[in-house]
């Protein structure tokens, strides 16, 4: 999806599209800011593209003034839907496999009660909790965690259902390469799954918003570590993009 937005005065504006008949089924939520220099040096259009590898039979999009929930302080001067391309996923057949059981999974669980969900053949099983919990019965920051050696997956009904789609992906993802590789690190995790979610076309920025949401929900627990991690994910995404980019360009020499 292709939006051109053009500002009349500063403004943010907000975009949000979501499932219009499930619950908790945001597809995206944005906000696109117009600072009062863009504004004055003439840069008062942007166009926003968003890809979407998932999308429900009808999807509600709300565009408006972030500061004013009006339509006011801008125009939509384009909106277009065009297809994707195929996604090309190299990756292990067991992989392929949750690929689909967790892409069903981060669709339809904003509406799902706690309980236990897994694929049709039985190879996977998400146990979707209200929370998760320490061994204390402390409630814990994690929106999902993995036992490595079964492979299954506690998931916190509580965080999942604030969630957007892309994001649960991208955490499903990392939970399933903590069994996989396997590694009890956080960085391989990330940066195996990070691979499978841009290949597989979902939005470069819901990967950072993955990487740094827990940490907003508690601050005071962001230590050295969690800046670090996420700015490993941006740096992966910054050589994805660029790699991508000389391909094209080989693509294009070549034809």
């Amino acid at each position: 999806m292709k939006v051109g937005i053009k500002a009349l005065r500063p403004v943010i504006v907000a975009l949000k599209g979501y499932d219009a008949h499930r619950a908790n089924s945001y597809y995206f939520r944005r906000k696109v800011p117009f600072k009062p220099s863009a504004i004055r040096d003439g840069m008062n259009y942007k166009e926003i593209s968003i890809p979407m590898p998932l999308s429900p039979e009808t999807l509600l999009v709300e565009i408006y003034n972030s500061e004013t929930s009006e339509d006011n302080g801008y125009v939509i001067e384009k909106f277009e839907v065009e297809k994707m391309k195929a996604s090309e996923i190299w990756a292990q057949p067991a992989i392929h496999r949750f690929i689909d059981f967790a892409q069903n999974f981060a669709k339809y669980s904003g509406t799902y009660k706690p309980g236990f969900f897994d694929s049709p053949d039985h190879e996977f099983l998400i146990q979707l909790l209200p929370v998760i919990k320490d061994q204390f019965g402390n409630t814990m920051v994690t929106p999902a965690r993995t036992n490595r050696q079964t492979g299954r997956i506690q998931v916190s009904n509580q965080a999942f259902k604030h969630f957007t789609i892309p994001v649960r992906m991208f955490v499903l993802l990392h939970e399933r390469q903590h069994f996989q590789i396997p590694t009890r690190e956080e960085r391989p995790a990330d940066l195996a799954a990070l691979k499978l979610y841009l290949d597989l076309q979902y939005p470069k920025i819901e990967a950072v918003y993955a990487a740094t949401k827990v940490f907003a929900m508690h601050p005071e627990t962001v230590g050295s570590q969690h800046v670090t991690r996420a700015q490993d994910i941006i740096n992966f995404i910054d050589r994805y993009r660029n790699t991508q980019e000389i391909m094209l360009n080989h693509k294009a020499k070549a034809v």
